[in-house]
C-alpha cells in the first residue's frame, strides 16, 4: 500500500501547465534545459489555474542573466491592485555554468532560447527551455507534408485492420 501511495504522489509532484505547439513547428530545438522562474505570488497563482501562454516567448540576455520575455501569465483577479503585469520579463534560474553556454549559443548566428513547456515540480514552477535554430518555409511545408503522410498510413492501416475482422 505504501508504495502506490509513493508512486501516486510522484506523478503529482510533476504536473504540466503550459506547452509551446508552435516551437517545433517554428524551430528546430535542440538542448533542452530545466529552468527555474523568479515570480510574484499573483503570477503563481494564475500559473496554478494554467492561465499561461508560451506561444510567443523567448529567452535573452541582459547583464549576464537570461530572461523569459513575451510569456503571458494572465492577471489574478483576486490580486486586485497587488496583480502584476501580464507580460512583464520574468527571470530565469540556471547555474552559471549552463548561463554561459546558452550565452555563448545566443552569439551564435541564428540560434534562440525558447520556452517549451512550463510545469510545477514539486510545487515550484520551472519552465524547460530549448536551444533553437528558425525553420525555413521549406522546412515547415516537408514538416506538414510528412504529417500528413503519416496520417494517411494510419488510416489505411486502420481501414484494413477492419477490413480483415469482416
Amino acid at each position: 500500500m505504501a508504495k502506490a501511495t509513493k508512486a501516486a504522489k510522484a506523478r503529482s509532484d510533476f504536473v504540466v501547465i503550459a506547452t509551446n505547439s508552435k516551437a517545433s513547428y517554428n524551430y528546430t530545438l535542440g538542448e533542452r534545459y530545466e529552468a527555474g522562474l523568479v515570480l510574484i505570488g499573483s503570477e503563481i497563482k494564475s500559473i496554478r489555474e494554467h492561465k499561461v501562454s508560451l506561444s510567443e516567448g523567448y529567452a535573452e540576455e541582459r547583464g549576464g542573466e537570461l530572461w523569459l520575455l513575451n510569456v503571458h501569465i494572465a492577471e489574478y483577479p483576486q490580486a486586485n491592485r497587488f496583480g502584476h503585469e501580464p507580460l512583464r520579463p520574468r527571470k530565469l534560474l540556471l547555474h552559471r555554468r549552463e548561463i554561459a553556454h546558452l550565452i555563448g549559443k545566443l552569439r551564435e548566428r541564428g540560434y534562440t532560447l525558447v520556452p517549451t513547456r512550463l510545469y510545477l515540480k514539486k510545487g515550484r514552477a520551472k519552465v524547460e527551455i530549448a536551444v533553437a535554430r528558425g525553420k525555413k518555409l521549406y522546412d515547415k511545408r516537408q514538416a506538414v507534408a510528412k504529417r500528413e503522410a503519416d496520417l494517411e498510413i494510419r488510416r489505411r492501416l486502420k481501414e484494413q485492420r477492419f477490413d480483415d475482422l469482416d
